[in-house]
Parts: structure tokens; sequence; C-alpha cells
């Protein structure tokens, strides 16, 4: 067995290999080829890759020692990436999912592993040039609007959520997340501007539009894009947030990464790519034009949900830092999260003053 983890106690607690070797063993059949590697990326579910003779697979499961939240609920993940199988959404094929703690200590699944490139710090040579540039932001946008024209009641996702009144509820729920967070961040320094920017998004929670799908974590770096050009969404990664609500909370998140050639010094560096600054790559309002006329659904309150992405983004930071702080976590990520959630609280400002414009 090779693992690409260099921490082999961290290792053990995320996978028995003797355990996992018997499950696959009486589900997928015989092999004597049988490798685990732990992916190093994201900062929430973790995955490994595994080799089962020449089946190359993915497995996923929630961190250890967590408490099996709603944001770690990979069955859940499991139950939307197979319902999604026959739409047009490009995913990867489902294979098994467990809820035995007995194999591996915690739920899991696993599905076919895809070839392709996930776009973080580095461009693919490929895609650098104009015309893929361009056409890679336009399969990005393609594949959201494909995702939220989901027919949810026919594939069987039907109760998958409660999408009345999910907009307004997001605004309380990371206020909530946000005051737990301040519990003990604010003893080290406070951010009265996150307050202004959360009494702003209450006061202007729009009129939600028709309930749709939708995935929770829409951005760049969580697609792959194919081998060879033109640029193609080969599979859609990380549904762990995926729910039914406002579709266009989606589409402002997305936007909340994306950025533009001029714009200000990224508030998250460490989150936030800068590759789509580059000559040829689409604009956010080329982005917005495009969803627009492949949805038929107007981003009217653009301002509302670039605001609220950037509000998530904070909440989740300041999160980070309180772990940080109480000892919960030896993630590099968490403690810079001290000045960047300051940083996202003047962005959102910005946007709701109207200076950080599509």
């Amino acid at each position: 067995m090779t693992t690409g983890d260099s921490d082999d106690t961290y290792f053990d607690r995320l996978v028995d290999e003797d355990a996992l070797e018997a499950y696959l063993r009486a589900n997928l059949g015989e092999t004597e080829t049988f490798d685990i590697e732990v992916h190093q990326a994201g900062h929430s579910n973790e995955t490994l890759f595994l080799t089962w003779g020449d089946r190359d697979l993915v497995l996923r499961r929630p961190p250890p020692g967590e408490t099996a939240e709603k944001a770690h609920d990979v069955l859940r993940e499991y139950e939307v990436l197979s319902a999604l199988q026959s739409t047009d959404v490009p995913l990867p094929e489902t294979v098994l999912a467990s809820d035995d703690h007995s194999i591996i200590g915690s739920d899991f699944y696993l599905t076919t592993r895809m070839a392709g490139d996930v776009i973080r710090e580095t461009e693919p040579e490929r895609f650098g040039t104009a015309d893929h540039r361009r056409t890679l932001g336009e399969e990005l946008v393609d594949t959201l609007a494909a995702i939220h024209e989901v027919d949810h009641e026919a594939v069987g996702l039907g109760d998958f959520g409660h999408p009345d009144g999910f907009t307004e509820r997001q605004v309380e729920r990371w206020t909530k997340q946000l005051d737990w967070a301040f519990e003990v961040t604010g003893e080290v320094r406070e951010i009265p501007r996150l307050e202004t920017v959360g009494d702003w998004l209450s006061a202007n929670v729009p009129e939600q539009t028709d309930a749709a799908l939708v995935h929770g974590d829409y951005k760049l770096d969580n697609v792959m894009y194919a081998p060879g050009t033109p640029p193609a969404v080969v599979g859609v990664l990380d549904w762990e947030l995926a729910t039914l609500g406002d579709p266009l909370t989606d589409l402002g998140w997305l936007l909340a990464f994306w950025r533009d050639d001029g714009d200000p010094e990224p508030s998250v560096p460490e989150l936030q790519t800068t590759i789509t600054e580059r000559p040829g790559y689409a604009t956010r309002a080329e982005l917005v034009d495009r969803y627009e006329q492949r949805t038929g659904v107007n981003l009217e309150h653009d301002r509302f949900y670039r605001t609220l992405a950037v509000y998530k983004l904070a909440g989740l930071g300041e999160m980070f830092f309180r772990r940080h702080l109480e000892g919960n976590s030896d993630d590099p990520l968490y403690p810079v999260m001290e000045h960047r959630v300051p940083d996202l609280a003047e962005r959102a400002m910005r946007i709701i003053d109207g200076e950080e414009t599509l």
C-alpha cells in the first residue's frame, strides 16, 4: 500500500486498510492491486484516491473526529450524485456507499476517478489562448445553468431541501455562525463592519426566484476540465452543501471568486486565484449575461447576492479563526483569518456601496 500523506498517524485515522480491502473484495471482486493515496486539497471532507485492480476510484469521508454535521454529510453528497447520473450535469460515476463505521470509522462513498485538471494556482498551458480562456468561463456558467435546470422532482430530489424562505435563512444562518465565532475571536479583535453588512443583508433580501437544485460551493476550483481542447467541464465536484433553494446564491458565490482585471488585491489570496485576470477571460458581467441568456433568470439584485457570498466567506473564515484560537486545527489557513476576515468585511461594504461592480 502507498499513501501520499507524510503523517502515518493521520492516515491511520482516515482509513483501516485491511477492513476497507475486505469490503472492496466483497463488493467489487478479487484483485491483486490495491493502493491508497490521500489527496491533499480542500479544508472540509477528506478525499482519497484508490486503485483497485484496473479501476481508479475516489473515496470521500468526513474528517476524523468530526461530528456528523450537515457540512460533512457524505451520504447526502452521494445521494445527489446518484440522482444526477442520468442528467446533463457532468459527474463522476457513483460506485458504492456505506454507513457501516466498522469499516473505516465513518460514513463514506466511492466514485470513479475522472481525468483532467482542477484549476487553482496554475492555468493549464493548453488553455493559454484568448479563445480557450473565454470558452473555459462559458463552460463554467453553462454547467451551473445545467445544475439549476435539473428537474429535481423527476430525479427524486423533491425532498432534498426546504426552498421556501431559503435566502432569508441563509442570512440568518451565517449571522449566527459569525456570532458563534465572535464569542472567542472577539477577545482578539472585533469587526463592527460585519455587523453593518449583516444588517444590510437582512434589510435587502429579495423576493426569491423559483426553487432549484443548488450546489452550494460552485466555483472554478470545484469543477474538473477534461484533457485536451477546447475546454470542457468533465465533472462537478464537492456536492456536500447541495440542497434546494435560490439558484442565484450559487451565481453570487461564483462571482465572489471570479476576478476581473483591475480588481483590488484579493481579500483572501489563499482561496482566490488571480488567473481570471488574464487577457481573454470573461468578465463577471459577461458571465452574468451568459447565465441570464442560458436560464432566462435575471440577476436583478447582484449587490445582494455578491455581498451575501462575501459575508458567507467571512463567516467561514471567522469560524476557522475560532478553531485556531481554541487549538482545534493545525491548518495554516486558519490563523491568517485574523486579518483576512476584516478585509472581507471591507470588500462586502465596497459591493454594498457600489464601489466593486460587476
